[in-house]
């Protein structure tokens, strides 16, 4: 599912000033077309398929994904991490500041993967969908 991703081109040098949250900015929008294309295959009622993207692009479903694949990534991509999380705040009222971190900091890694390594996102995203059905 996420050939798509592959198709992309990486972006030149202009793309590496963008800070942290730019790039989880991006990484969220990344994540959650992912996730759409995904779910837009399966028969179901539009606020179905709604709900289904709602529930894997929350702070927490992020979260857990970041941990299902961190034992995959490079150092790079762990300082990427690093410095999302860093720079995420404390999150919504009500949420899980930990978990927010986690999540801005995967969606981080995810914004400049898909700017800077097409092939390399589209790899953990494929990880992601086989843990994902060995888990079910």
């Amino acid at each position: 599912m996420s050939d798509w991703i592959r198709l992309q081109q990486a972006l030149p040098s202009q793309a590496s000033d963008l800070g942290p949250l730019q790039l989880a900015w991006l990484g969220d929008a990344v994540w959650e077309l992912h996730q759409r294309l995904r779910h837009c295959r399966r028969p179901g009622r539009s606020a179905d398929l709604h709900r289904a993207v709602v529930s894997e692009v929350r702070a927490d479903a992020q979260a857990l994904a970041l941990e299902r694949l961190q034992p995959l990534l490079t150092d790079l991509e762990r300082d990427l991490v690093r410095r999302g999380r860093n720079r995420a705040g404390k999150g919504p009222r009500g949420g899980d500041p930990a978990a927010y971190g986690k999540a801005t900091g995967f969606e981080t890694m995810v914004g400049w993967l898909f700017l800077h390594s097409p092939a390399r996102l589209a790899q953990l995203l494929d990880r992601l969908e086989e843990t994902e059905s060995s888990l079910s």
